[in-house]
């Protein structure tokens, strides 16, 4: 495992041009044409538009792509599977454990990190190397449409990136007019199945399960991520129960709930899938998630008046 006591020197050795020119941009950052905030509510400033970038998650890689930098992404993790041509870049890991020696080697100006999702050590590492990193973790729709403006801007893509933050804020206000103000649905969205965890209303889903006229069983939770049983389920009775589940496709997470028959959601057979990728990921393809949720809430409204 690389740490910094006794991996740091090598690194250091093996990328010291690197390592020297970005640290001296470190140095000058107040110097810097190019500037943003990061969610660490850190200053990250460039002296040119970023040309390699290293995204370190998945919602990352899409969210550059999306500002229109996808042609400077040199790096990138596993599951990075969207858009398509992001396969084709160079893997450094995971975003639970980045190989360094062949981030480093790819000579990123950019390191776009994950908040929460990426080991605080081998951060650090890259830090102490002088390349700049960019933390990010939009939490919110409004969220998802600023990260993209910032990574254009640090990129020098502001044209595509406002573009793209613009249509994806006006299709997420197209869906809250159309659908917040109907009849609430007690929905649990489940995230994920061993251990068993939902959303708070705090949670860029939960808001997404407002948005779309839901009303989140577990909204009201302190954790983001609350952890559950399915006795609390059982109790909080939902209406409608949607899930991802492990691959694009797979609705097993769905099937267990079919042992409840006197729970509300299966007696409605109101029990929905969403594709993980579209609803679980704080990117752009977010609204075609929401329309997804939105659209199975709206079929449970109308077996109401069905029945």
């Amino acid at each position: 495992m690389f740490t910094l006591a006794n991996k740091t020197h090598g690194l250091i050795r093996g990328a010291l041009g690197l390592a020297f020119s970005l640290i001296t941009l470190g140095v000058q950052a107040h110097d810097h044409s190019r500037c943003a905030v990061d969610d660490r509510d850190r200053e990250v400033c460039l002296h040119n538009a970023a040309n390699r970038i290293a995204t370190l998650s998945p919602g990352a890689t899409e969210l550059t792509y999306a500002a229109g930098a996808g042609d400077q992404v040199v790096a990138v993790v596993s599951y990075s599977d969207y858009p398509p041509e992001a396969q084709d870049v160079a893997s450094v890991g995971s975003h639970t454990r980045i190989d360094l020696e062949a981030l480093v080697g790819l000579a990123p100006d950019l390191v776009i990190g994950w908040v929460t999702g990426n080991p605080a050590e081998q951060m650090e590492t890259l830090e102490a190397l002088g390349m700049p990193v960019f933390y990010i973790e939009p939490r919110s729709v409004e969220a998802v449409a600023d990260t993209i403006e910032r990574l254009a801007r640090l990129a020098g893509t502001e044209p595509t990136g406002r573009q793209a933050a613009s249509e994806f804020r006006d299709g997420m206000a197209a869906l809250t007019a159309r659908y917040s103000e109907r009849d609430p649905v007690p929905t649990f969205y489940q995230v994920w199945d061993e251990p068993l965890m939902g959303v708070s209303d705090e949670h860029l889903i939960g808001q997404v399960v407002q948005l779309c006229g839901g009303d989140n069983v577990f909204g009201d939770q302190h954790r983001l991520v609350p952890r559950l049983d399915d006795e609390a389920v059982l109790a909080a009775n939902p209406e409608a129960i949607i899930a991802g589940g492990m691959g694009e496709e797979n609705r097993d997470w769905l099937t267990h709930w079919e042992q409840y028959p006197n729970l509300a959601a299966v007696a409605a057979d109101n029990l929905y899938f969403v594709p993980p990728s579209l609803i679980q990921r704080p990117t752009p393809r977010l609204m075609e998630g929401a329309q997804i949720l939105c659209e199975k809430l709206e079929q449970a409204r109308q077996k109401r008046g069905a029945s």
